[in-house]
């Protein structure tokens, strides 16, 4: 069922029969995973690196506002709020339940809801952005085939939207310098999984190389 477990270059140069990723077109959208001000921020969430790749993560917004959906989790409104283990979960992190966290630290960070509109925002409530919402429709009814990939965290967020996009049957760019996560370890893991076992599905390129692709 799986791609054969063999090295990767990362980029894609075709010789083991994965497509090459030589340009992308109006069917491709960028989908910006929680860059929200509660893990950029001091918070028991922050994510250290978050403001490494900020940058690299607007100039892929900035380029197509248009075709950019910013997703924002949300946390429950309480301790002990929610279904089987995400109760316990919110026990845990009560500091980061909505009745606890400081006001506006849900939100996008700023210099990315600038640009929202013509960006769009879609709220989800767990990890995967497909479950619960709207944007599986959102993106068929656009023509949407590709989507390229950025955010926090890699292995945990960015990780549910990726395998739920494959699992829908698109083609993921995952944008290996416009990710980040508070476990190292974990996204350097992830990254090889990536590149070693969804080589038809999942693409990894720079910002540059997508910058360059998408006209």
């Amino acid at each position: 069922m799986s791609e054969p477990c063999l090295p990767s270059s990362g980029n894609f140069s075709g010789d083991d029969g994965t497509p090459v990723v030589e340009e992308l077109t109006g069917t491709c959208l960028h989908l910006c995973i929680d860059m929200q001000r509660m893990f950029a921020e001091e918070t028991d969430w922050r994510t250290p690196w978050m403001p490494r790749v900020l940058p690299r993560v607007e100039k892929l917004v900035a380029a197509h506002p248009d075709r950019t959906i910013l997703t924002r989790f949300l946390p429950a409104d309480r301790p002990g709020e929610g279904q089987g283990t995400w109760a316990s979960y919110y026990e845990r992190w009560a500091s980061m339940t909505v009745q606890n966290l400081a006001p506006g630290l849900i939100d996008i960070v700023p210099s990315l809801a600038r640009y929202a509109p013509p960006a769009d925002i879609l709220d989800k409530r767990v990890y995967s952005p497909w479950l619960g919402t709207d944007l599986d429709g959102r993106l068929r009814s656009r023509g949407v085939d590709t989507l390229v990939v950025t955010g926090t965290e890699t292995d945990v967020c960015v990780l549910a939207a990726v395998l739920g996009g494959v699992d829908l049957g698109y083609r993921i760019i995952l944008v290996s310098d416009a990710l980040c996560s508070s476990c190292d370890e974990a996204h350097d893991a992830l990254m090889v999984m990536y590149r070693m076992r969804y080589r038809h599905q999942v693409h990894t390129l720079t910002t540059e190389e997508v910058l360059e692709r998408w006209r």
